[in-house]
């Protein structure tokens, strides 16, 4: 099945502009199936296949859906998997997956996302797929670095809004890192494998807006953050209800908190937005009532956290 010239000359192949490493450790390669996690979903989607050498793993377990942007290489892809590609087990598109996924889903019926994908647009893809709600699990070869702020636990040094996002949709971890000698051309960075566990999908965009106050100053306190979008006192009030100090930093606060945090100082905009629309009083609340209100939303919070438990 392999194509011995194009694998000899995999060096030249490699194309710059579509941050083109291809993964020829086998085992490595077996490591990434062996990993994969076990889902009920009939259906893979790879990304970036380039070679082939992943792919010719993954269409002996599953049906898979490939999309490859080279054209070269999708004229190689075409001649060494056309008797998967006859029989239905392989469906490949020669073109962007971005264009692709201009609608919710990337597929027709629930699918593991596995890749690995180029460096420039690994963050975008991963973010794609979190939104997917078809998307049951992704396993991906990326920057050691970016795997770290998708996997990172709070209180840990690469902690980000990309750790919120991966934890708000389910488990995320590190399953292994690769040496940058496992690929041609060999990158200047070490790879690892990363896999999210999804339980649920991201279809909140207003708590991705959320974080990125949150952490536009990884260094400054969230308050200060925060305060970019919120009322300072408002901010200051909502962390005391949750026995958050207002000294406290982003990378500090668990994911759970800061589902109620914006919960919290969102009612708090809405219940004024209201009172303006109703004909009330369109300035602020006075000090008083304002922290009523943040009190009232955290005792809500509260409820539901002490009846789920």
């Amino acid at each position: 099945m392999i194509d011995s010239d194009f694998h000899r000359n995999s060096e030249k192949i490699a194309k710059k502009k579509f941050g083109q490493n291809f993964l020829k450790d086998e085992t490595v390669l077996q490591k990434i199936i062996e990993s994969m996690p076990y889902q009920t979903t009939d259906k893979i989607v790879e990304i970036g296949p380039g070679l082939g050498d992943l792919t010719r793993y993954l269409v002996e377990i599953k049906d898979v859906t490939a999309y490859e942007v080279d054209k070269e290489l999708c004229g190689h892809l075409q001649r060494v998997f056309a008797p998967f590609i006859e029989k239905g087990r392989l469906k490949l598109y020669c073109s962007d997956v971005l264009d692709h996924w201009k609608h919710e889903s990337l597929a027709d019926r629930p699918y593991s996302l596995v890749a690995n994908l180029p460096y420039y647009i690994a963050t975008n893809i991963i973010l794609r797929a979190l939104r997917d709600p078809l998307c049951e699990s992704i396993q991906v070869m990326v920057q050691k670095e970016v795997a770290e702020k998708f996997s990172a636990k709070a209180g840990e040094k690469r902690f980000s809004a990309l750790s919120i996002l991966a934890q708000s949709c389910g488990e995320a971890h590190i399953c292994f890192d690769v040496p940058p000698e496992a690929f041609v051309p060999a990158p200047k960075v070490i790879s690892s494998v990363l896999q999210i566990r999804k339980s649920r999908s991201l279809d909140d965009h207003g708590f991705e807006d959320f974080l990125k106050a949150a952490f536009s100053q990884p260094r400054k306190t969230l308050a200060k953050n925060l305060s970019a979008m919120f009322d300072k006192k408002d901010v200051k009030e909502a962390l005391a209800s949750l026995g958050l100090h207002s000294s406290i930093r982003p990378h500090e606060v668990e994911t759970s908190l800061y589902h109620h945090l914006k919960s919290i100082l969102q009612g708090d905009i809405d219940g004024r937005e209201k009172e303006s629309e109703s004909g009330g009083a369109a300035q602020k609340q006075p000090g008083s009532k304002r922290a009523k209100g943040i009190k009232s939303q955290a005792q809500k919070i509260s409820r539901r956290k002490s009846e789920a438990g």
